[in-house]
């Protein structure tokens, strides 16, 4: 968000004449208005802050010092975007929430080796800088940093006219973690016996909505602003419910239990993510009985008639997160994360495979029927 820059190509989105005077703005890019933008968002930025963080807005990069005795630090990077859930922020014209998800796909997948999130830097390309727009965006990005724990160290806003809708955005970021090197969390970890423990989302959190808009939108003709009782609220709003941020809650988990690793459940579902994890020769056995994945997920399956292999794979079914624990820690694990205000349950455990030299057998086993779905 330091800097302001446009596709050099552009065309520009009215007539020119060669007698006329030529400038940027003429070009569709709207040096003023990014300065304006700046504005709006600095204090925004200035609260998702850290100690280690050195300088302000406004430099060619950010700076960031890495204190604290670590005997042998490793840094994780991490990079996303939102997907298509942007294209609802912006049918409803609210966007100081997708920052949140922005965060969220980052400082999630850090987390799962054990990387306390320290800094992440985003990338706006607008067809347009409206600043009060970028404010809000902006924010949303804030309050996630503040929730992860991590500073929002800066990036780069970019006008795109002629390559982006005036109306459209898209988002992306990239977040530094580190974790010493003898507290990684990886998959050799992982053991016969060990338990899986699911952490409950916040709904369809940023994966699966190109199924979810063609069913919803464009075949079954919803309106965003419409009230369903089954949310007890407007699709919209539902649709734009935050990812939920677990890097905190999974830290607090690794520090007082003996987690082995950890899942983030986002494209590909939790058969595929989870799979990630389990490491050949051992195969983790998972029961649909022991959730009932939310409404949205229920409304999307019978309106579109998709089937239960696609939602799994698509959709993250009201899992948003997986702590693969020792058994012994099992109930300890369980606390710590009630005590954080997170829903939680067993999904099942980790046995030996019945063929352990077939490294082509599934790694995740999921069996039975969700309860009221």
């Amino acid at each position: 968000m330091t800097d302001r820059d446009s596709a050099a190509d552009n065309q520009a989105n009215h007539s020119h004449t060669s007698g006329d005077p030529v400038s940027y703005a003429t070009a569709g890019v709207d040096i003023d208005a990014g300065e304006r933008a700046v504005e709006l968002f600095a204090p925004h930025a200035k609260r998702a802050s850290r100690p280690e963080v050195m300088g302000g807005l406004g430099g060619f990069s950010g700076l960031f010092a890495l204190k604290g005795n670590y005997r042998e630090p490793v840094l994780a990077a991490a990079s996303d975007g939102v997907g298509t859930k942007l294209a609802i922020a912006q049918a409803m014209n609210k966007h100081d929430t997708v920052g949140r998800d922005l965060v969220a796909m980052c400082v999630d997948d850090l987390v799962v080796c054990g990387a306390e999130p320290l800094f992440l830097q985003d990338y706006i390309a607008v067809g347009k800088v409206v600043p009060e727009t970028v404010a809000q965006i902006v924010a949303g990005i804030a309050d996630g940093c503040v929730d992860a724990g991590c500073a929002l160290l800066g990036g780069e806003t970019a006008e795109h006219p002629g390559l982006m809708d005036e109306d459209h955005y898209d988002l992306s970021a990239t977040a530094v973690g580190v974790v010493e090197a003898d507290a990684l969390l990886s998959p050799e970890r992982v053991r016969p016996g060990d338990v899986v423990i699911a952490m409950g989302s916040s709904g369809l959190h940023s994966n699966g909505y190109s199924l979810a808009r063609k069913v919803l939108l464009e075949w079954g003709h919803m309106d965003l602003e419409g009230h369903v009782e089954e949310f007890g609220r407007s699709l919209g709003e539902e649709l734009l419910e935050p990812t939920r941020i677990y890097a905190r809650d999974c830290l607090a988990l690794a520090a007082e239990t003996d987690v082995r690793t950890f899942a983030h459940i986002t494209g590909g579902g939790l058969a595929e993510n989870l799979a990630r994890v389990i490491p050949a020769g051992l195969v983790a056995e998972l029961e649909r009985g022991t959730w009932t994945p939310a409404p949205v997920f229920a409304l999307i399956a019978q309106r579109g008639r998709v089937a239960r292999e696609e939602m799994d794979r698509t959709f993250n079914m009201g899992v948003g997160m997986v702590a693969v624990v020792a058994p012994e820690d099992t109930e300890r694990a369980q606390a710590v994360l009630t005590a954080r205000h997170v829903d939680n349950w067993v999904l099942g455990s980790v046995k030996r495979s019945s063929e352990p030299k077939n490294h082509e057998l599934p790694r995740v086993a999921l069996t039975g029927e969700h309860p009221r779905f």
